[in-house]
């Protein structure tokens, strides 16, 4: 038995590379982008009503991960070391929220703040981003409260949110970049950056790394360069990412 999905809508999102996405949802608020619905769903009368929610649920693929995911055998892997975890331990991968899975399929739960019919085709309007840009997303149901809240539910090794375990600061030249954003753009960026950093998107295996400390992501069309100290993440550039005219660069660029 085999099954056929195609995209219902793209992601667009702060995100464009992998290195800085949070591991769940919902942990960045200052996250955004929106959900470019694709042709014929991107009917009105099929979000009819929508605006009454505060959150939904997407269904999406790992499409990014597809090339490593055609190299293993099967496909897929029984045992997964979880970041959570440190990468020192081995559980099921249905124990997990792996992309290594027999079906590489996410779930994710975001904030909805508008429904954008001015447009050609509707765009959500998404806050709480995990998400990288281009993720084909496969369904969009809302979040109910009484049913999808569990009170006396049990998360097993992840119990609670990753702490924040790195103090963020900006160097002087990066505080003059920001302050001449304007308060909105360089605003956002700053707590999105600080945000990003303060949870230490380090993978596990740099962590047992000292000597490297050095490291960059993609934010926007943006360069965000960034050191790491003992209990402290400094941004030491903002720049253009290749390719990109120097300009003022905004979300929706």
């Amino acid at each position: 038995m085999s099954f056929r999905f195609d995209p219902i809508a793209i992601v667009h999102s702060c995100f464009k590379e992998k290195f800085g996405i949070p591991r769940q949802a919902g942990l960045i608020p200052e996250a955004r982008g929106s959900l470019e619905v694709l042709p014929p769903y991107d009917r009105p009368e099929a979000f009819r009503e929508l605006e009454g929610y505060s959150h939904l649920w997407l269904l999406w693929v790992f499409d990014a991960l597809q090339p490593e995911l055609e190299t293993t055998a099967p496909g897929w892997r029984p045992t997964v070391r979880p970041p959570r975890l440190g990468g020192n331990r081995r559980v099921g991968v249905f124990a997990s929220r792996s992309p290594f899975r027999p079906n590489p399929i996410g779930l994710s739960l975001v904030r909805l703040l508008a429904i954008d019919y001015a447009t050609p085709g509707i765009s959500l309007q998404l806050q709480g981003l995990d998400l990288l840009e281009g993720t084909p997303v496969l369904d969009i149901k809302p979040y109910l409260p009484y049913a999808d809240r569990a009170a006396e539910a049990r998360a097993g090794f992840a119990p609670e949110a990753p702490r924040q375990t790195l103090e963020v600061c900006f160097s002087p030249r990066v505080e003059a970049y920001l302050e001449r954003q304007g308060t909105d753009w360089g605003g956002h960026l700053r707590r999105l950056i600080g945000q990003i950093l303060s949870q230490d998107p380090r993978p596990a295996y740099l962590h047992r790394n000292p000597t490297r400390q050095a490291f960059g992501m993609r934010l926007y069309d943006l360069d965000i360069h960034w050191r790491c100290h003992p209990g402290q993440a400094l941004v030491t550039a903002i720049e253009p990412h290749a390719g990109v005219a120097r300009r003022e660069l905004r979300p929706h660029d």
